[in-house]
């Protein structure tokens, strides 16, 4: 990797993302900042760009990830700003309850709306940026998970029977480590790695306060888990992986299941509008 990598972050203006971006500053790293909030994200890049020891200023991108055209034009925009991209962090995401609401709701493109926001939308600026990826090799691919984790239900993937905030989470965040592993299947390691982690247990984010009114783990401890996968040396041709902070885990026993993950890859294809990985 590059010595002052080019990171994207999404869901960069709280909790963890704008943490982590803060960490990667100091690092001297090229930023990439995106957020749903036009003022939140000038101030986050304002005080980013503090971080950085020549002062530069990261660049900002803006999209709700509820409307699958704003990720895609999300994209399209990192693609016309740079021609190397060495990570990706997808760490944009709603919690289980509020501040976005205990009952089931959906997405500008009509999907449930945590699994649109926290699974689909980052599967599918996965998908855009992997050439720009692929072409800054070696490359990766973080994925901010969770061990909250719920087995996909394929007969009612959007939740329209039984629906409850901590069973749409958890399958969003099943979804996102089942996608890591296929990418890693379809992607050399050499060119890009697809790791997924659960950074730490109910850190204090604005997610987690609103919801449950305390904190357990630390940010800085997510922040330096996460910092790891996107850093560390010894993990180059690591891919495919879950991570419970810093230590290898198993997943929900569905993410070992080929067949469930080759469905979920299809039907997320479909949702998404993309022809697939050449």
């Amino acid at each position: 990797m590059a010595n002052a990598p080019t990171v994207l972050i999404t869901g960069a203006t709280d909790g963890l993302g704008r943490a982590l971006a803060h960490r990667l500053a100091r690092d001297g790293a090229a930023l990439l900042l995106h957020g749903r909030d036009p003022d939140r994200l000038a101030r986050t890049a304002a005080e980013v760009g503090a971080s950085h020891p020549a002062g530069a200023a990261p660049a900002t991108f803006r999209a709700d990830l509820a409307d699958l055209a704003q990720a895609r034009r999300l994209a399209a925009e990192v693609r016309e700003h740079t021609d190397r991209l060495d990570v990706l962090v997808s760490n944009a995401g709603i919690g289980a309850g509020e501040p976005d609401g205990r009952d089931r709701r959906t997405s500008a493109d009509g999907h449930e709306l945590r699994f649109a926001v926290n699974y689909l939308a980052g599967f599918a600026l996965t998908l855009d940026l992997l050439p720009l990826l692929r072409a800054s090799a070696p490359a990766r691919v973080v994925n901010v998970a969770s061990l909250g984790q719920h087995a996909l239900d394929f007969d009612d993937l959007m939740l329209e029977r039984g629906y409850h905030g901590i069973r749409a989470y958890g399958q969003s965040k099943l979804a996102q480590i089942m996608s890591g592993i296929e990418f890693a299947r379809r992607v050399p390691a050499e060119e890009v790695t697809f790791n997924s982690l659960h950074p730490s247990t109910y850190m204090p984010t604005k997610m987690v306060l609103t919801e449950l009114g305390h904190h357990v783990d630390t940010l800085e401890a997510g922040v330096e888990a996460t910092y790891r996968l996107v850093t560390d040396p010894d993990l180059a041709n690591t891919t495919g992986a879950f991570f419970d902070r810093t230590r290898p885990a198993r997943p929900d026993p569905q993410a070992q299941d080929p067949a469930a993950r080759a469905q979920l890859w299809r039907r997320s294809l479909d949702l998404v509008g993309h022809p697939g990985i050449d």
